[in-house]
């Protein structure tokens, strides 16, 4: 058996496992990435390529290494179809956003961490978690048939969701988020489609409600010819025909007419709030494996960069003062949700919300509101709407009173999680202390929409 040693290992090639490696790689630390792909497809991920939050990167892989693989800044606006009301809602969304080509990104972001001096094994794939006296000390697995095992200070699960390095180590005896289910996550399969002709909303993410609960279909486009076609479904729900339901939707829209699919991919995407604590002694999770996603869009590159850079960063200042505690790599935790964790947390109260409103309701209400009050909602959690757009609102959606009224609770108790979020402990003691506050608010969530328990 081959043994590896270094400062961090890293396992995964994604963005945040990436931004890790180029982050913990500048600051002088010896970093070893591992990816179970081979060189040749490390970086090919299944994605929506939507990028929000394009104009703001962390500087561990500048954006500028990136940037070639924005193949379409034009899109400023979210286009809602929605059938059964012969509507089609615009949503504008706020910042700058870019729609990717997924591998070429995927490929600069492995170039920018190689760069920072980070090395990679591919073809290496994770089975096991090492540990002593409570500490992860690395991980066990085989690269290229081989046995093969990485020694390090500290091991960064970039693994995705789901992520097996969970499952493998003993995560009891700390404060590691452990209230993790498959319930808490959906299944995605994307296909990249090309059209012969320019499709006419080049400059818009469209969305489309599926016909069942917690599902929706999505196209984005690369290019105005390369579209991004895909669909998903929450894991609570009884599993789609994703392939199947996905071409049917195809074959029924004209612009697809003649189309030539050139790539397909599933995955499986968080749709919960980031975890309470993604840290253990010598051991940290990023990104998809720590629940770094927007709950409501399933958008996490942006996250993912940030978390992986703030990782590497409390990892350097740990492994500087006294070794990687739970204690010393506490920051991590404190600034993913002093940046993005509340607002998910937030977001996340929406889709609980979701699970117990007829889809039907829920779609009639949106073809009834301002499509700039669902984007301060959708990308902000929280909204508020003047008299004059009250009384507008009040006319059209009459109807939905009821439904609306269990938003505007929802909404409420939305503010207040986020209220409860903004004085996150600053140290793992205080951690449980907290969270019996926010459940307490995370119960009258689900007694004021009826929905069942999601955590």
């Amino acid at each position: 058996m081959t043994t590896h040693e270094c400062d961090v290992v890293v396992v995964g090639a994604g963005t945040a496992g990436c931004y890790a490696a180029a982050s913990a790689a500048r600051d002088g630390l010896d970093v070893l990435v591992v990816e179970r792909k081979d060189e040749s497809e490390a970086g090919h991920i299944a994605c929506g390529d939507a990028l929000k939050g394009a104009d703001a990167f962390p500087d561990a892989i500048p954006k500028s290494e990136i940037r070639s693989s924005f193949t379409n800044t034009g899109v400023d606006h979210g286009r809602f179809e929605l059938p059964d009301h012969d509507t089609v809602l615009d949503i504008p969304v706020p910042g700058e956003l870019a729609v990717i080509d997924r591998l070429e990104f995927g490929r600069r972001m492995i170039d920018g961490a190689a760069d920072a001096g980070a090395e990679f094994h591919y073809d290496t794939v994770v089975q096991d978690v090492t540990q002593e006296d409570g500490r992860v000390t690395g991980v066990r697995g085989v690269r290229k048939g081989d046995p093969v095992t990485y020694e390090a200070r500290v091991t960064v699960d970039a693994a995705g969701a789901l992520s097996i390095l969970q499952d493998k180590a003993d995560l009891e005896d700390a404060t590691f988020d452990t209230n993790v289910s498959y319930s808490q996550f959906c299944s995605a399969y994307r296909e990249i489609v090309e059209v012969p002709e320019a499709v006419e909303w080049d400059d818009a993410l469209v969305f489309k409600p599926t016909q069942r609960a917690a599902g929706y279909l999505w196209y984005f486009p690369r290019t105005s010819t390369t579209i991004n076609a895909g669909l998903g479904f929450q894991m609570t729900e009884e599993p789609m025909k994703l392939v199947r339901d996905l071409r049917e939707d195809l074959r029924n829209r004209p612009e697809f007419r003649g189309a030539e699919v050139t790539d397909k991919l599933g995955a499986a995407l968080p749709t919960r709030r980031p975890y309470d604590s993604a840290v253990a002694p010598g051991f940290v999770a990023v990104g998809d494996a720590a629940g770094h996603v927007n709950p409501t869009t399933g958008g996490g590159i942006a996250g993912a960069a940030y978390a992986g850079t703030y990782a590497a960063d409390a990892i350097v200042d740990a492994l500087a003062d006294g070794g990687p505690t739970e204690a010393a790599l506490w920051e991590y935790n404190e600034r993913v949700m002093d940046h993005f964790g509340a607002r998910y947390a937030g977001l996340d109260v929406y889709n609980v919300l979701s699970t117990a409103v007829d889809v039907d309701d829920l779609m009639g209400l949106l073809a009834s509101l301002p499509g700039e009050k669902l984007a301060e909602a959708l990308y902000s959690g929280s909204t508020s709407m003047g008299l004059a757009l009250k009384l507008k609102s009040a006319v059209k959606s009459f109807g939905y009173w009821g439904t609306i009224l269990d938003f505007y609770r929802t909404k409420k108790l939305s503010e207040e999680l986020m209220g409860r979020y903004d004085s996150y402990p600053t140290a793992p003691g205080d951690l449980a202390a907290w969270q019996a506050e926010r459940d307490d608010v995370m119960e009258r969530v689900y007694e004021t929409t009826g929905a069942e328990p999601k955590y």
